[in-house]
């Protein structure tokens, strides 16, 4: 197996053993077994469990961002009604998390993990990537008339708040089935508070 896919098989398999298994119970023996390399390629290619765990999670973290941005670039990229455009926004992203069972169990092991990685704080705590590229196209709707916004970085975490926090919550991030009526109804509800607010 060439160099570059033995260490895509050692990610993906990676990934699958931490999801599954949590950071502490994970074997890098199962890793390897499970990519068909041998433990000592696992860590010729990352040097230690806690890198290929940071590793992972950064590249899993890449692929979700490119998403997010897809979505956004699908639901707000040509805007003429802001609260057509913004419900379908939430109901793909909340919808994303509830249904995703990859995003979702990312989510839950790095609720898991984050207190005891430092450098999983520092990549995941703040403000986030997906917040501020939901700020840009807040802050573009704002430039063209379309919303009233002072702060598009708050404004972001407002809307997450309001139209997918409710859904993540009752969903435990994709562990416990929503209906796509309860989804719609808690984001319909949530962009509408969020209009009240930052309407023109």
């Amino acid at each position: 197996m060439p160099r570059p896919e033995k260490r895509a098989a050692i990610a993906k398999a990676a990934l699958a053993v931490f999801l599954r298994e949590g950071y502490a119970r994970a074997s890098v023996d199962v890793i390897a077994a499970e990519a068909g390399v041998s433990k000592r390629t696992v860590y010729n290619h990352y040097g230690d469990k806690e890198n290929l765990f940071l590793s992972v999670i950064a590249e899993t973290d890449e692929g979700m961002a490119e998403a997010f941005t897809a979505m956004l670039d699908r639901t707000l990229g040509e805007v003429t009604d802001v609260e057509a455009a913004l419900l379908a926004f939430g109901r793909e992203f909340a919808t994303a998390v509830a249904r995703s069972p990859e995003r979702s169990a990312v989510m839950r092991l790095l609720i898991a993990e984050i207190t005891h990685f430092p450098a999983l704080r520092e990549q995941w705590g703040g403000v986030g990537r997906t917040q501020r590229a939901l700020a840009d196209r807040l802050a573009d709707l704002a430039s063209r008339g379309l919303l009233a916004i002072d702060d598009p970085v708050e404004a972001a975490a407002h809307f997450g708040v309001l139209a997918t926090s409710m859904v993540n919550n009752l969903s435990l991030y994709g562990a416990v089935p929503v209906s796509d009526e309860r989804v719609d109804e808690l984001v319909t509800g949530g962009v509408r508070l969020f209009l009240r607010a930052h309407r023109p």
